[in-house]
């Protein structure tokens, strides 16, 4: 059974937190969904709300060339990774669906990536790749945005991946979704730039769980986000990019220039 989370807030009432995505309502939750998914018993409708990112992670943990077809378009390797090349995004970085993506005064070339973004659903460390699935919640879109020319400038990505609003996230995190084969698009102003299935990364889902696991304790609400098809390319202020995911969702963001 497919579920959708989201966190929202209802205009009407001013109501926040977390809820059960249905056809025409949102049917409030106690809690985060990974912690508990009972319910209040209150519903809003669909309507009156706004989606916010439905995330909270303690870490966002990213993937570097984790697709055959970007490998081989990437000006920075010549062959596939021996094993998962892995950075960080602050949590600061979190935005939700129709947010604005800030192209920063010091970047001269800001890029898309479309990528799938896996929660983990209860803390674990040194988990087998076996073992690994047990410890996944579900699904969402991510856009890791990048800014390429001060990526290539420092020589590592703590800057260059780590402004605030380059962590697009959303609009739900879904469940009961077999992540093995699916397609990752991303889009930039309506017009398909990537393209690529989950089915042909280098590292599948469950050997990255249990790769970083085995570096870092992954806690409840983390996010893992598992790497880009090729087709990146920069945005300027005034585009719309849009991730999109089969079975996931879409989701969308302008982008805007600093104050």
């Amino acid at each position: 059974m497919i579920n959708r989370y989201v966190f929202f807030h209802d205009e009407e009432s001013a109501a926040a937190g977390y809820g059960l995505l249905e056809d025409d309502a949102v049917a409030e939750l106690q809690s985060a969904p990974w912690y508990s998914t009972e319910l209040t018993g209150r519903k809003f409708s669909r309507r009156q709300i706004v989606l916010h990112a439905p995330v909270e992670p303690t870490k966002i943990v990213c993937i570097g060339l984790n697709y055959h077809a970007h490998v081989k378009a990437s000006q920075s390797a010549d062959e596939a990774p021996e094993y998962p090349l892995i950075f960080l995004k602050p949590s600061s970085a979190v935005i939700g669906p129709g947010e604005k993506i800030v192209h920063p005064r010091q970047s001269e070339r800001v890029d898309y990536e479309a990528e799938l973004g896996v929660i983990i659903g209860r803390e674990v460390r040194n988990v087998s790749i076996e073992e690994a699935s047990r410890y996944i919640f579900g699904l969402t879109c991510v856009n890791d945005v990048t800014a390429r020319d001060l990526q290539r400038k420092d020589g590592q990505w703590s800057r260059a991946k780590g402004f605030d609003t380059f962590c697009p996230t959303g609009p739900c995190v879904v469940t009961g979704v077999d992540y093995s084969d699916l397609l990752v698009e991303g889009l930039l102003n309506g017009e398909v730039k990537q393209s690529g299935r989950t089915s042909l990364m280098i590292f599948d889902i469950p050997y990255l769980v249990s790769y970083v696991s085995s570096v870092m304790t992954l806690h409840t609400g983390d996010l893992i986000s598992t790497g880009t098809p090729s087709g990146i390319g920069p945005m300027k202020p005034g585009d719309e990019v849009e991730v999109r995911i089969e079975h996931v969702g879409s989701l969308v963001n302008p982008v805007a220039g600093h104050n």
